[in-house]
């Protein structure tokens, strides 16, 4: 793992990210000097659905006030601040692009949730946290960057508690197929590691996890880039803007990504899944 995260943490290195953020969302109206969570979730979700699926998937996991929970994958710490406003959680968050932790780190800041988010760089590899140090865990659409599932799979299971959840939310292979390049984890195919939903489901098992439900997402992922396009269009055909979204995360070659992952989608190669996992 270590040869390709260097060139994984470049793909998702984007100079500026944090200006742009807050340029596209000051340009729609919002009181950049007096933000709050809600006013980024168009643009800090950067996982098919946003933060409806980052509702739906915490909505399953039963956490409890000032429960500790670690994102795997934190990104720009969208679904951190989600989970911390919504349920009251002690949300810490990891990923390897440093940019992305520093990004995180500042919005929380700005939106006055630093007290109960929290963001360190790292690998999910190899995870520089105590066994049994929090109460649950997510992944939002990581997975695909890494090649060892068991060893996340194993990772996780030894920084939760007996008892802890781990929800899963990555896009996976349903069938065999070509994928094109770009998509938004991967400039090329030396770091893409899409797994099948019983690949998941094997190094789970193994590392101790029992599997309490499964949900393929395909449907949902097909209507959610439907309905981007059809807001990018409308703008564009009244001369606006296009409304700040998850592209803005991807760079310069967004549409390309987003095009690209769409034929996959509606091909029935790819789709997000749902795993929910239990410790012991």
């Amino acid at each position: 793992m270590a040869t390709v995260e260097p060139g994984i943490a470049r793909h998702y290195d984007i100079s500026g990210l944090e200006e742009r953020i807050i340029a596209a969302l000051a340009d729609t109206g919002v009181d950049v000097a007096h933000l709050r969570a809600g006013d980024l979730e168009a643009v800090d979700e950067f996982h098919i659905g946003g933060v409806a699926a980052t509702r739906e998937l915490i909505e399953q996991m039963g956490l409890k006030p000032a429960a500790k929970l670690l994102d795997i994958g934190s990104g720009v710490g969208g679904p951190a601040r989600f989970v911390a406003n919504s349920v009251g959680a002690d949300v810490t968050g990891i990923d390897l692009t440093p940019s992305y932790v520093d990004i995180a780190t500042s919005l929380s800041k700005r939106t006055g949730m630093a007290g109960k988010t929290h963001f360190v760089q790292g690998s999910a590899l190899d995870m520089p946290f105590a066994d049994a140090s929090f109460d649950a865990a997510v992944i939002l659409h990581v997975g695909m960057n890494l090649p060892d599932k068991p060893k996340l799979m194993s990772e996780a299971a030894r920084v939760l508690r007996p008892g802890g959840v781990f929800a899963v939310y990555d896009v996976m292979r349903l069938k065999d197929g070509a994928l094109t390049h770009p998509l938004p984890w991967a400039s090329n195919q030396t770091m893409s590691f899409v797994a099948t939903p019983h690949d998941y489901r094997s190094a789970a098992t193994a590392a101790g996890f029992s599997v309490t439900a499964e949900r393929p997402r395909g449907a949902f992922a097909i209507e959610f880039f439907a309905t981007m396009r059809a807001r990018m269009a409308a703008a564009q055909a009244e001369g606006k803007k296009p409304p700040p979204g998850v592209g803005l995360i991807m760079g310069e070659d967004a549409r390309t990504k987003i095009a690209n992952l769409t034929a996959a989608l509606e091909g029935g190669i790819l789709a997000p899944v749902e795993l929910l996992l239990r410790l012991g």
